[in-house]
C-alpha cells in the first residue's frame, strides 16, 4: 500500500477506503488562497510541485496529530486535519514498554488518518514519532505493526530534530526586532527548549501575515499562510528562501506532562506537591541556563519567549473565558507572566472534577494540565522575559514547510538544469554558437 522514498511515503489510493469524520473540513481547489480554480491550476502548471498533496504526522507521548495541505503562493493551505489524545506513553516510564491498550488506541487513530490521506490523495508524507517511541523497548515491534496494519512508516526522530522542526513551524510568530528567543514545547514525555538568534524583518509585520493566525489555518488562507508573494518566482515563492532564525542551542528535558503526572499524581495536587514539581523542572533546566546565561539578556528585554503545547493554549482559553476552545483566538495570543502565574494557581487549586467540567480542559487533559502548569512556571522563573507568545502550531507545520521547501528546491534545480540543456552552446565564433 505504501512506498518509502527519501524519508517520505507515497500513499497509494485504496479503492473504497472509508474515511472517518473528524478534524477540520476540507476545501476545494477553487477555495485555495481565495483564487479561482482556473487561476490555481494556471499557477500549478508553472510550478509542478504545487500539484502535490502533502501530509505531516506527529505521534507524541500523549497526542497523535495529522495535517494535510497543499502549497500556495504564501505558504500552504490545510485541507484536512486530525488530532486525538492517545496516551501512547501511558505507563511507559514505569515499565519501559508500550502497553497493549496504548498501542491499540494509537492504531485506531492511525487507521483513521491513513484513510483520510488516501481520500485526499496524499503524495508526499513524513510521519514521525518522538519521546515515547525513543524510550520504549518494544518500539520496533510497534512500528512494524503500524506499517503492516496502516501502511504508514513512522520514523523516530531525535530530540534535536524535534526541536528544529518545532522551530520551523513556529518561526512565523517570532518578532524579528527582538534579537534572541527562547522557544519551548511541553510534550507528554519531554520538554524541548531552544535558544535562537532572530534576524530580519518581523514576520508579524510582514504584508499579509496577521498576528494570531497559523500557517495553513483552515479558517482563511490570507490570515494563515507564511508571508511572501510568489509572483514570478520559479521556485515557488520567497517564503521558500526566507532567512530563518538561527538555532544556537537546544535542550531536551526528560520531563513532560505525562511523566510528571505519573510521578506526583495528577488528579488532586497539594500546594507543596506543586512547588516540588516546579523545583524538579527548574533543576533540570539549570544546566542549560548555566551554559548559556540567558537569564541576564532576558531580564534586560533582549529575549522573546514563544511556547507551544496543550498547556499554554489551555491557559489562553481560560484567560479569554472561551466557552469552548477556539484556535483562531488562541494562536499568537500573548500572556504576561503574572497572568500565567495567576492562571496556574487557579488550575492547581481546582478539583479534578472542576477541571473535567471546564470546556477548555475536559476529561482528556484534567489529570495532565497541572503538571503542564508546573513545567511552564519553571520555565518562566528560569528566564524572566515577562511575556509569552502562544503558538498553536509546531512540529507538523515544520514538517510541511520542510517538505515543500525540498520539493521547491528540486523543482528549481531541475528547471535550471533543463534551461542549461536547452540553451545553445556558446563558442568564440558567435553569440548563438555558430562559427563565422
Amino acid at each position: 500500500m505504501a512506498k518509502h522514498v527519501h524519508g517520505m511515503v507515497h500513499l497509494g489510493r485504496a479503492p473504497g477506503a472509508a474515511c472517518a469524520r473528524g478534524g477540520r473540513g476540507g476545501h476545494d481547489v477553487a477555495e485555495i488562497a481565495g483564487q479561482s480554480e482556473q487561476s490555481y491550476r494556471h499557477r500549478a502548471a508553472q510550478r509542478p510541485w504545487w500539484r502535490e498533496t502533502f501530509a505531516a504526522v506527529d505521534l507524541g507521548t500523549n497526542n497523535y496529530r495529522l495535517l494535510v495541505a497543499r502549497p500556495t503562493s504564501r505558504g500552504f493551505r490545510v485541507i484536512d486535519a486530525f488530532s486525538r489524545i492517545v496516551r501512547l506513553g501511558e505507563g511507559l516510564f514505569a515499565s519501559g514498554q508500550l502497553s497493549e491498550a496504548a498501542m491499540e488506541r494509537t492504531l485506531v487513530a492511525l487507521t483513521i488518518c491513513a484513510n483520510k490521506m488516501r481520500r485526499r490523495r496524499v503524495t508526499r508524507l513524513r510521519a514521525v514519532a518522538t519521546e515515547a517511541c525513543r524510550r520504549a523497548a518494544n518500539c520496533a515491534e510497534f512500528l512494524e505493526r503500524v506499517r503492516r496494519e496502516t501502511g504508514i512508516e513512522l520514523e523516530i526522530i531525535s530530540s534535536s530534530e524535534e526541536a528544529g522542526l518545532a522551530l520551523a513551524g513556529c518561526s512565523p510568530l517570532l518578532d524579528r526586532c527582538v534579537p534572541h528567543a527562547v522557544i519551548f514545547d511541553i510534550g507528554g514525555g519531554s520538554t524541548q527548549v531552544s535558544w535562537l538568534e532572530v534576524a530580519g524583518e518581523s514576520a508579524m509585520d510582514a504584508p499579509g501575515d496577521a498576528p494570531g493566525d497559523a500557517p495553513g489555518d483552515a479558517t482563511g488562507d490570507a490570515a494563515g499562510d507564511a508571508t511572501g508573494d510568489a509572483t514570478g518566482d520559479a521556485a515557488g515563492g520567497p517564503w521558500h528562501r526566507r532567512r530563518e532564525p538561527s538555532l544556537r542551542a537546544w535542550h531536551s528535558v526528560p520531563i513532560g506532562v505525562v511523566t510528571l503526572s505519573e510521578g506526583y499524581g495528577g488528579e488532586e495536587v497539594e500546594p507543596g506537591t506543586y512547588r516540588a514539581m516546579v523545583a524538579e523542572v527548574r533543576q533540570a533546566l539549570a544546566p542549560f541556563e548555566a551554559r548559556h546565561d540567558l537569564a541576564a539578556p532576558a531580564a534586560a528585554g533582549h529575549v522573546q519567549m514563544l511556547g507551544t503545547s496543550g498547556t499554554v493554549t489551555t491557559l489562553v482559553g481560560l484567560h479569554k473565558r472561551l466557552p469552548r476552545y477556539d484556535r483562531t483566538r488562541v494562536d499568537g495570543a500573548q500572556l504576561r507572566f503574572e497572568t500565567i502565574r495567576a492562571l496556574s494557581d487557579r488550575i492547581a487549586g481546582m478539583s479534578y472534577d472542576e477541571r473535567v467540567a471546564h470546556p477548555c480542559i475536559g476529561v482528556e487533559r484534567a489529570d495532565l494540565v497541572v503538571a503542564g502548569c508546573a513545567i511552564l512556571d519553571a520555565i518562566c522563573e528560569t528566564w524572566p522575559v515577562g511575556r509569552l507568545r502562544v503558538a498553536d502550531r509546531g512540529l507538523r507545520e515544520g514538517i510541511l514547510f520542510k517538505l515543500m521547501r525540498n520539493c521547491a528546491a528540486r523543482a528549481a534545480a531541475a528547471g535550471s538544469a533543463g534551461s542549461l540543456a536547452k540553451s545553445p552552446a556558446r563558442s568564440p565564433g558567435g553569440a548563438n554558437g555558430t562559427r563565422r
